[in-house]
């Protein structure tokens, strides 16, 4: 859901609860929200700010305090939506201490800028959300570390068909280590609009780690740190059939190194990349090494090693029709 996909729909949602009001609190057609409406998808309203905890969440006006407590009130399957209104934040102290772990459901969040419900990693380095059930969306939202060196910001448990849309997260205290995993069978998951503001400072080795990853999409991204092992690295597991297109690394790393696949076995194909590395070396070839890749020429990737000079194009070798 883009943009105006998602004004349209608020829109539409804040017209349909008016005429909710005016039906009155138990209309004909049956309850809007409860269980006497079958399949029919549920929408749930968070806000730390006004919400409570005793709240049903079924009206903006009834938020919960917490995503969490909304993901309790989804049904598996059933195309459930979270709203998270605009200055909410969720602070999670402990693994896995978000787990959006109901198949279907879709968490939005109202706002742009600093507006952006936020969710903030504090308190131990083990703190962590997860994405624990198959077709899970997140949209929208900004994602903090309050503590050094969290070991894994986000953690995908091996679902499939998983959607992050305009994810934003930032180092606040020092540097993760890891911001997203995506454990082996995470197949078809699609990353789009993601913006990764990491610290200048050593201490991150990843922004990405993709276990097994087959038919991922990564597109329209923007990636800034300082990453020891690579930007986005391909683990344990081989991913097949990847597409990373539309994007920007820059790594403050003197390893220089933005995209890496560990087992050298995976498969895909990169288009349409700026990649600026730390160090003025004889490093271009290197900024994405996985000789089982593809680079698409069609705005190509380009690489730059430093201020003052005009991008190249990755010095791969050209393929030939012999």
């Amino acid at each position: 859901m883009n943009t105006i996909e998602r004004i349209r729909f608020l829109a539409d949602l804040d017209r349909y609860l008016e005429l909710l009001k005016k039906l009155g609190p138990e209309p004909s057609v049956g309850l809007p929200f409860g269980p006497s409406n079958g399949n029919m998808p549920h929408v749930w309203f968070v806000d730390s700010v006004s919400g409570n905890t005793n709240n049903s969440g079924v009206r903006p006006n009834e938020a919960l305090t917490t995503i969490d407590a909304a993901v309790g009130k989804c049904t598996a399957s059933r195309g459930d939506i979270i709203v998270a209104l605009p200055g909410h934040v969720e602070t999670v102290t402990a693994a896995n201490g978000l787990d959006l772990d109901v198949a279907g459901i879709t968490l939005i969040g109202v706002g742009q800028g600093a507006d952006r419900p936020t969710v903030n990693l504090t308190t131990a380095v083990a703190a962590s959300m997860r994405i624990n059930a198959a077709s899970v969306r997140m949209e929208n939202i900004l994602i903090t570390g309050g503590f050094d060196n969290i070991t894994r910001v986000l953690d995908i448990n091996g679902v499939v068909d998983v959607e992050l849309l305009d994810i934003e997260y930032r180092d606040v205290t020092g540097q993760c280590a890891i911001f997203l995993h995506a454990r082996d069978g995470s197949d078809r998951l699609h990353i789009s609009g993601l913006k990764y503001l990491g610290a200048a400072a050593a201490g991150t080795t990843r922004a990405l780690q993709l276990d097994g990853c087959d038919d991922l999409h990564l597109e329209n991204f923007y990636i800034y740190g300082n990453f020891s092992t690579s930007a986005v690295d391909f683990i344990t597991t081989l991913s097949a059939r990847i597409w990373v297109h539309d994007g920007f690394v820059w790594t403050e790393n003197a390893a220089d190194l933005c995209f890496v696949d560990t087992i050298t076995g995976s498969t895909g194909s990169f288009a349409r990349l700026n990649l600026v590395l730390q160090d003025n070396a004889a490093n271009v070839t290197e900024a994405i090494t996985g000789l089982t890749f593809q680079i698409v020429d069609q705005n190509g990737v380009h690489v730059v090693n430093l201020v003052n000079e005009k991008a190249m194009l990755i010095n791969w070798t050209e393929t030939t029709d012999a």
